[in-house]
């Protein structure tokens, strides 16, 4: 692997559309390789918004409570549940499912429940278009558990051939996460940050905080501390701290690794991703690569561009960002050129 090849694709993601700066790690354990670039208004140590990946990070505390014995892929959610919410939230065809969500629904995309961020409701526009026009306000989890109840579920739990990526079925984990640990969500997930020596990563909370770089929509950046404080599990990280936590997963230190393929029962959300047991999968169909067969990548991804994944065939570790909601196409643009020059 040429090292000055890989610099000059990052770099030349600066010349995407609204792209402003870019972090990219790129770890082969098996070859001893380790390379971290950043161009723009990135350095390689600079803390960003992490988005989507707090998914992954909220799925492996829940693995490894799966893996001790704790929790158990089909215990029901409503037993986690405080009794206020055990009621209305998956109401299908005048049916209420509510009591029959797995742990493994959330997990896998599968519940059917309803976004209280993307979703529409009746009157009004959603939550994300909400961030997106420059509109921050918190979410606590009784407005999320009230704006559930007002929308409607896209399936029955678990029903054939049935996925639909929605970010209520991670905040629903934090119920569970909060009731085996008798700890806030956010003190559970500081901990493992602790425990794998994440220096730089912690939980957002505090609305003050601009020891950060804002993450970009087009061409301005968009401040919305007051939801990323209100969730408890939206987190600040950097490339090489990511790295950390993605090598450990697969290195099973949330779940054996001797069992980590068997998360990869995959179910299609949106083209060209799909979602297994608590991971994410960005695979590239043959019809887009004829000349290479491109391997799928495994780990996560967020909106605002950022991304951490492994490619098992090429013992490829890869995290970052491109920082921008508005493209984040970009940032597998720039991974796919770096994997199709290592094939």
């Amino acid at each position: 692997m040429r090292k000055e090849k890989i610099i000059a694709i990052i770099e030349s993601a600066l010349k995407k559309k609204h792209i402003y700066g870019i972090v990219l790690g790129l770890e082969v354990p098996s070859k001893n390789v380790e390379l971290y670039h950043a161009a723009g208004n990135f350095s390689t140590d600079s803390k960003y918004y992490i988005a989507s990946i707090n998914k992954l990070i909220v799925s492996a505390i829940i693995l490894r409570y799966i893996a001790q014995g704790k929790l158990f892929f089909n215990d029901l959610l409503v037993h986690y549940l405080p009794k206020e919410y055990k009621e209305g939230l998956h109401i299908f065809k005048n049916s209420d499912y509510t009591p029959t969500i797995t742990i493994q629904h959330l997990l896998t995309q599968t519940s059917g429940l309803p976004c209280y961020l993307s979703d529409k409701p009746a009157y009004g526009i959603s939550g994300m278009k909400e961030l997106e026009g420059g509109i921050d306000r918190p979410w606590p989890i009784d407005e999320v558990i009230e704006r559930v109840r007002q929308l409607q579920p896209h399936f029955i739990p678990g029903e054939a051939n049935k996925a639909k990526y929605i970010d209520t079925n991670h905040q629903l984990l934090g119920f569970v996460i909060e009731s085996i640990e008798q700890k806030p969500m956010a003190e559970v997930i500081s901990n493992v940050f602790r425990e794998l020596n994440m220096k730089d990563s912690y939980v957002f909370t505090e609305l003050n905080d601009t020891n950060f770089i804002f993450p970009y929509m087009k061409d301005e950046q968009a401040d919305i501390r007051k939801f990323m404080a209100s969730t408890q599990n939206d987190i600040i990280s950097t490339a090489k701290d990511q790295m950390i936590f993605i090598r450990a997963f697969y290195d099973g230190h949330f779940y054996p690794k001797e069992k980590l393929k068997e998360l990869e029962v995959w179910n299609n959300i949106f083209f060209p991703f799909r979602y297994g047991i608590g991971i994410q999968q960005f695979y590239t169909p043959r019809f887009l690569s004829p000349f290479k067969k491109v391997p799928p990548m495994v780990g996560h991804c967020g909106s605002t561009g950022t991304f951490m994944f492994y490619i098992r065939e090429l013992d490829l570790f890869v995290t970052g960002t491109t920082n921008q909601q508005a493209n984040p196409q970009a940032a597998f643009q720039t991974i796919m050129r770096i994997v199709y020059s290592m094939i």
